[in-house]
């Protein structure tokens, strides 16, 4: 049995689940491609087959599809947008350019620029009518496609590719790569239960269909290629994927042909150049990781060491966020810093490996959408990512407080926007980094704190299980977390998503009464908490005192045997102050802190510990 052969079907009964639930639905393609890449003049041509599935209960009209490469000409909504954020101050009074960008795309010359043009397009052999808006093409059925019915779209494309200045393009700067192929092909725009998504590629995140990628890539027989999918001619291709101490069978002309199939993927990214070592290593019995490199700017015992890293991280990663499906995951030198596309990452070293292999699971695996709602992937995968890398370290601290330092200097930067608002629409690239990525990762950090840190981790291997190969949303992440945890988690939602609200908490006075120890603790932020208290006493015991609030409806498990735990009645988020108890004296007490494990995000951490001598 081929290996294409063998994944279509493998995936059979997944996509048959998927479609027998009658309350969920997604779209579904087939790409085949063939390009033939002119590596002289830096421009390829291509055909493209592309099976559209319509699963909605929806007629459809017209289908779009983006072109990104249009992105990187004089006067595009990317170049606008990138001179204006360098006219305006982020933080610190420090013009907000996108250094990657900066004005570069307006000075392209047009041997430079990229483009993507559609030459023809046909739906089940008919000829369509379409239109080109820069980034996007709009396809005007000649005859609607109907709920559970398939179309064969057929199109021939031309594209130049632009040079290197936001994760695709050609003959990067510092890495001297020359060819980082992501969004290099037309791709059709995902369509769900909230309509189609032409999004304008202003500079951020994606969103796509899910499906199979057939693709065949002819190019100069000097390049080695690495990217998505399973290479289907291992044989004729060489370079280290042919089956070890087997003859090559070395193509005859100037050109070599690489087939790669990749099944149940949304995106498909490749890159070459003459001058990549290849290495490899299988680190499990069904997974093989691949390391494509150049000795420009990183030594090779660094990208080397990626190798390892997988091989030891991955039992660790998979007991925690969920198995890797697929059978192969490539690093490959390129891109700009790092970016994540299935079973592959583009990164100018190897220092994002681990980050970029993270998104694996949320953009590759649960592929929210990331242009709506950027912190689902980014700020999940950071908390991973660091996650990872504490256990890789072993105990060295509190493992996410890089990305606590980092959100507390924006909520205190008076220029924080909700999470809720789209990628491109931050008005700062600086806050747009701090929020998504870093209050992304506090998100998930703190709900342990909400929860209990086990049962976040069970909400986070549910929501895999219940959500890979699909296109969840924030409802349904908050819905696995609340059947999960048995509290009702909407409030967290609303003020952690939706608002820019802050936490902060104080221990206000402490007194004795009827022969006990009364606390008052005051919440002087808006956004209401649960409340941990450590008391510790002067013979080294420990106490416990759990103030849940009253919008969860629940309470977490005690998280701190074997010392002991009191816990209270619900504090109503509209008061202001709670008193708790303590039957010993205040004489006996030492300390009293508010969450010493610092998972809330208190922004004023120094008023919640008081000493008492």
């Amino acid at each position: 049995m081929t290996v294409r052969l063998f994944f279509i079907l493998s995936y059979i009964p997944l996509f048959a689940h998927l479609y027998a639930q009658s309350d969920y639905w997604q779209q579904e393609v087939k790409y085949t491609m063939n390009i033939d890449m002119d590596v002289s003049t830096n421009r390829f041509k291509g055909t493209q087959k592309l099976e559209y599935t319509n699963h909605s209960p929806d007629t459809l009209y017209r289908v779009f599809y983006h072109l990104y490469f249009n992105a990187f000409q004089p006067g595009s909504m990317m170049d606008v947008r990138s001179r204006r954020q360098g006219s305006v101050n982020g933080p610190g009074g420090k013009p907000d350019w996108d250094n990657r960008v900066r004005d570069r795309i307006y000075n392209l010359k047009a041997d430079e620029i990229g483009y993507q043009r559609v030459l023809s397009l046909y739906m089940n052999g008919r000829k369509q009518h379409f239109k080109t808006d820069e980034t996007i093409l709009e396809v005007q059925l000649d005859k609607p496609l109907l709920p559970q019915s398939k179309a064969v779209f057929e199109m021939v494309f031309e594209a130049q590719v632009p040079l290197q200045i936001r994760r695709c393009g050609r003959d990067n700067p510092s890495s001297k790569v020359r060819y980082s192929m992501s969004q290099w092909y037309p791709k059709l725009c995902e369509y769900d239960a909230e309509g189609w998504h032409p999004t304008p590629y202003v500079g951020r995140e994606f969103y796509g269909v899910w499906g199979d990628f057939d693709v065949s890539i002819k190019i100069d027989k000097r390049y080695v290629l690495g990217g998505t999918g399973y290479i289907q001619n291992p044989q004729q291709v060489g370079c280290g994927y042919e089956e070890p101490g087997t003859a090559v069978e070395t193509p005859k002309g100037e050109k070599r042909t690489w087939h790669f199939f990749a099944p149940r993927v949304h995106d498909f990214v490749w890159a070459a150049d003459p001058e990549f070592k290849h290495a490899s290593r299988r680190v499990k019995p069904d997974l093989t990781v691949h390391v494509l490199y150049k000795n420009t700017n990183v030594a090779e015992a660094e990208w080397l060491g990626l190798l390892d890293m997988a091989e030891r991280a991955l039992p660790y990663i998979e007991s925690t966020f969920g198995a890797y499906p697929y059978k192969q995951f490539s690093f490959i030198h390129g891109g700009d810093g790092g970016m994540e596309y299935p079973m592959a990452t583009l990164c100018i070293g190897p220092g994002a490996g681990l980050h970029e292999w993270m998104h694996s699971w949320y953009y590759g695996l649960l592929a929210t959408n990331e242009y709506a709602n950027p912190w689902m992937d980014e700020g999940f995968t950071q908390y991973a990512e660091d996650r990872v890398n504490a256990w890789l370290d072993g105990p060295t601290g509190f493992a996410q407080e890089a990305n606590y330092t980092s959100y507390f200097t924006l909520a205190k930067s008076k220029l924080e926007e909700p999470l809720s608002t789209p990628a491109d629409h931050y008005n700062l690239n600086a806050i747009y980094g701090r929020a998504v990525y870093s209050k992304g990762a506090v998100f998930v950090e703190q709900l342990g704190y909400i929860t209990g840190a086990l049962v976040r981790d069970r909400i986070l291997l549910e929501y895999y299980r219940q959500w890979c190969f699909k296109h969840p949303t924030v409802a349904d992440f908050f819905k696995v977390a609340e059947r999960v945890s048995g509290m009702k988690l909407d409030w967290y939602r609303d003020y952690w998503v939706h608002s820019t609200k802050t936490i902060d908490y104080s221990i206000d006075s402490v007194w004795t009464e009827n022969g006990k120890t009364h606390i008052r603790i005051l919440r002087n932020g808006l956004m209401p908490m649960p409340i941990d208290v450590r008391l510790r006493f002067i013979d080294g015991a420990a106490e416990w005192h759990y103030i849940p609030l009253n919008l969860m409806y629940g309470a977490k498990p005690h998280e701190y045997a074997p010392a002991p735990s009191i816990t209270y009645a619900p504090w109503k988020w509209t008061h202001e102050q709670y008193v708790i108890q303590c039957a010993r004296s205040i004489e006996e007490i030492t300390e009293i802190c508010i969450d010493p494990s610092k998972r809330m995000a208190d922004i004023d951490y120094k008023n919640n510990i008081r000493f008492i001598k």
